[in-house]
């Protein structure tokens, strides 16, 4: 999966529970929202100055927020990891858990969340 595609499947599976995330969906994903957090916070800078919050960054953080959560859920379903697990983030020693498990491949084959979506590129390429 490509840069476009991934923020393409993001932004098309945010309300989507199910499915599967690759690793490249998954980290495409996240390089997308820092980028927009990055632009986001350099409009901040020059549009509004001496604001005491930052409105673009605001908002463009709520847009991102459920399909970020819902890539990170179905990269633990590739994993074969249940997406309540996302909540282990709310401790230190959990992001650096899911940073690991963001790393790991993906299980071969179909898995109780649904079938591979590397081999399901692989089939339409």
């Amino acid at each position: 999966m490509n840069f476009i595609q991934a923020v393409e499947s993001g932004f098309r599976n945010y309300v989507n529970g199910g499915g599967r995330a690759s690793r490249s969906e998954y980290w495409y994903w996240t390089l997308f929202a820092i980028i927009v957090g990055v632009v986001a916070a350099i409009i901040d800078l020059l549009a509004f100055p001496t604001a005491g919050w930052d409105p673009v960054g605001t908002i463009t953080s709520i847009g991102l927020f459920l399909p970020g959560l819902a890539v990170s859920i179905r990269r633990l379903h590739d994993i074969d990891r249940s997406g309540y697990w996302v909540l282990i983030a709310l401790t230190v020693i959990g992001i650096l858990l899911l940073i690991y498990w963001a790393c790991v491949r993906g299980t071969e084959g179909d898995n109780d969340f649904g079938p591979d979506p590397l081999a399901s590129a692989a089939a339409r390429a």
